[in-house]
C-alpha cells in the first residue's frame, strides 16, 4: 500500500488507516460527540462501562477517567486495527482499558455485568441492530443503561450530503451511495422501536445538533477520504476530476464557509435506554 501523508495536495492513502482516523477524523467529530455522549452518562466512581465499536477508542478513554479505581471499562470492536491503535494511544495516556476483539452480536460477557454501555455511531454499521441490541440488553446490569448516537439521515448533514452527490457525479454512483451508509434513513420512532423489540421498555430518543469544522474544503474531502474506502477511487482519478470535485463541494458549500476554512450542521440522535 502507498503512505498516507499529511499533504493536503497529497491523494496517495494507506487505504482506511486507522492511524489516519484517529489522528484525522477523532479530533474533529468523534471526540466532541464522544464527550456529549459520557457527559449525558453520567459515569460515576465504580461503574463499569463497556464501549461497543469502540473503533480508536475515544469514548473508553473519556469514560476511563471518570470511573476510578472501583470501577472498569472495556472497550470492543471487530476489526483489530483500529484495537491496535486504542491500545496504542491509551496506553500513551496512562490509561486502563481492556480492548477486546468480538462481535456485538456475540458478546464474550456474563448477563449484567455493565452498568452502563456506550456506542457512538456503530449501530448503522451492524448486520442486525435488533439482534445487537438484544445483545447489549442482555450485558446490562438490571439497574444500567444504554445510551448510544446515531446520525440522522443525510439531508440533515448538509456537508456529506454535498459530497455524496459531488461523488456521484464524478467518482461513481457507488461511491455517492456510500457515503450514506453512516446516516440510515432511521427517524425517532424507528431507533425506540428497534430497542423495543430488544427488550428495552424505558426508552427516550432525542436529537443533538452540533458542527463539524475543517480547514478548508479540500481538507474535508481529503480527510473523508484518507480514513475511509474512498481513498482509494479519488486517489485513482485524474487530477483535473478532482479538481472538479472540489470545486463543485466548494460551490455548494459557498454559505457554509468563513474565515477559518468550512463549517456545518452534524445532527445526531440520541438513544437513552434501561433494561
Amino acid at each position: 500500500m502507498s503512505k498516507r501523508t499529511n499533504q493536503a495536495t497529497n491523494w496517495q492513502f494507506e487505504q482506511g488507516s486507522p492511524e489516519a482516523y484517529e489522528e484525522l477524523f477523532v479530533p474533529v467529530i468523534f471526540s466532541p460527540w464522544a464527550e456529549r455522549l459520557t457527559d449525558r452518562a453520567t459515569i460515576q466512581d465504580g461503574d463499569h462501562v463497556l464501549d461497543i465499536a469502540c473503533g480508536t477508542g475515544v469514548v473508553a478513554r473519556l469514560a476511563a477517567l471518570l470511573v476510578g479505581a472501583e470501577g472498569s471499562v472495556v472497550g470492543v470492536d471487530n476489526d483489530d486495527g483500529m484495537l491496535a491503535v486504542a491500545r496504542k494511544t491509551a496506553t500513551a495516556e496512562g490509561l486502563t482499558i481492556d480492548w477486546q476483539e468480538a462481535d456485538v452480536a456475540d458478546l464474550p460477557f456474563a448477563d449484567g455485568r455493565f452498568d452502563i454501555v456506550l456506542c457512538q455511531q456503530g449501530l448503522p454499521f451492524f448486520d442486525d441492530p435488533i439482534l445487537a441490541l438484544e445483545e447489549i440488553r442482555r450485558v446490562v446490569a438490571p439497574d444500567g443503561r444504554v445510551l448510544l448516537n446515531v446520525g440522522r439521515s443525510l439531508e440533515y448533514q448538509p456537508g456529506w450530503e454535498v459530497l455524496a452527490e459531488a461523488l456521484s457525479q464524478h467518482i461513481g454512483d457507488e461511491w455517492g451511495t456510500m457515503m450514506h451508509g453512516p446516516f440510515p434513513a432511521w427517524d425517532g420512532a424507528d431507533l425506540r422501536q428497534m430497542a423495543q423489540e430488544a427488550g428495552f421498555d424505558d426508552v427516550s430518543v432525542t436529537i443533538d445538533i452540533g458542527s463539524v469544522r475543517f480547514p478548508s474544503v479540500e481538507a474535508f474531502i481529503h480527510r473523508q477520504a484518507a480514513t475511509s474506502p474512498l481513498g482509494q477511487p479519488i486517489g485513482a482519478a485524474p487530477k483535473a476530476v478532482r479538481d472538479e470535485l472540489i470545486k463543485d463541494v466548494e460551490d455548494e458549500l459557498n454559505e457554509y464557509t468563513d474565515d477559518e476554512g468550512v463549517v456545518f450542521p452534524f445532527e445526531s440522535y440520541v438513544m437513552e435506554a434501561y433494561r
